[in-house]
């Protein structure tokens, strides 16, 4: 199997023995606490879950500036994206000390996990904007993630985490989220050499659906790993439960059986289209897959990046940077000559005419309408899920 990003081995930061959280958690009584944000927290699910693996906690100033700049830690390591602990709270806690982390997205002041802290710095306002105009491309606040990463506060905590449980991921999804030691596990024990992942933040649609099924027939994948965002998303964007329904039934409907993984990791979407895209390979790499399709505007929002930004950035990084590999994806459609979903550069016979555009935001469009969704664009029992959460919706 592939082996995990920078390391031998997976390196989550999860807490493993009921008998360490209770000494940790007992030890936190006299620690300062520090209520993170939203995206810290999901930081801390994926340090914990071994997703991004090799990193050991949150990003120093010199880190975060060189990622942002570079792509790569200090040391050399290839990272697209800021991994931060950012508050704009007052700090009562001093370098050398050790502080327990408050998850702001479960009730009752639950610790999620205790952090050394090696550095308290601080953040100009210019280096804010650099980070994120390198990071997004932009520093345009009606971008989500643009907005969040302002959002966030300018004193950066930096330090090792030890990561007490995974938040509300567990709970709220647990038929769906997996660790990446789980997902290795699974495809391990399923014999799989050869494995795509496919990224989603959305129900999968006819074109999705033929993705994976031309990526896995063309690299001659032993198995697909569906594997969806379940955290925060921008307003208007469809909720996790209801895109794990429509998932499950697309696939139960039209995949052979056991040719396919569901599952779903616990991080906030950042919406940074290319550099978000080396993040999703970085840790589709560190569960163990050996492709990652990248599609139109893949990761991105609004018209901030081109069609083929995503793909194009994995030909500016250095060869050795990552060990997954990609497959690119071309517009997808349905061919009203063949009845079937194609990529547009894979038929030469045809015109604009021949050809129904497939769009999620079209999807999403006429759902939000009351329209039933032609079966160009989705399977009648997907329709079926997705239109029954907006008639509840409205």
């Amino acid at each position: 199997m592939i082996k995990p990003h920078g390391s031998e081995e997976l390196l989550p930061k999860i807490v493993n023995t009921d008998e360490e959280k209770a000494s940790l958690l007992d030890s936190s009584k006299s620690m300062k606490k520090i209520l993170v944000n939203s995206a810290a927290a999901a930081n801390l699910v994926m340090l914990g879950a071994g997703y991004f693996t090799p990193l050991e906690g949150f990003m120093s100033k010199k880190d975060v500036i060189s990622v942002a700049d570079n792509m790569t830690l200090e040391n050399g390591l290839f990272w697209p994206t800021p991994v931060v602990n950012l508050t704009n709270q007052k700090i009562n806690f001093n370098v050398g000390d050790k502080i327990a982390l408050i998850d702001p997205n479960v009730e009752g002041d639950k610790i999620i996990a205790i952090q050394s802290v090696d550095e308290i710095e601080t953040l100009s306002s210019e280096e804010i904007d650099n980070i994120i105009n390198k990071v997004f491309g932009t520093n345009d606040r009606s971008h989500p993630g643009v907005q969040t990463f302002y959002d966030q506060g300018n004193t950066l905590i930096s330090g090792k985490v030890s990561v007490i449980n995974f938040s509300y991921f567990e709970t709220d999804f647990g038929e769906t989220f997996r660790t990446a030691m789980q997902i290795r596990s699974a495809i391990e024990l399923k014999g799989w050499k050869n494995v795509v992942a496919f990224q989603t933040r959305n129900p999968m649609h006819r074109a999705h659906e033929e993705l994976c099924r031309m990526a896995g027939k063309r690299v001659n994948a032993d198995g697909i790993l569906i594997h969806m965002l379940l955290g925060k998303l921008k307003p208007g964007d469809i909720p996790a439960d209801v895109r794990d329904s429509a998932i499950r039934t697309m696939v139960d409907h039209y995949f052979p059986k056991d040719y396919v993984m569901i599952t779903g990791y616990g991080f906030d979407m950042l919406y940074a289209g290319p550099r978000e895209a080396l993040l999703h390979a970085v840790f589709r790499q560190n569960c163990g897959c050996s492709y990652l399709i990248v599609g139109r505007d893949h990761a991105g929002v609004g018209d901030f990046y081109g069609a083929f930004d995503a793909q194009e950035i994995f030909d500016k990084i250095p060869n050795n940077a990552l060990l997954i590999k990609i497959f690119n994806a071309d517009h997808t459609a349905y061919s009203k000559k063949l009845n079937k979903v194609v990529m547009m550069r894979d038929v030469e016979d045809h015109t604009k005419e021949d050809f129904v555009i497939l769009s999620g935001t079209k999807v999403r469009e006429m759902l939000s309408r009351g329209e039933n969704l032609p079966k160009e664009f989705a399977r009648p029992e997907v329709a079926e899920v997705l239109m029954k959460h907006y008639i509840k919706g409205n």
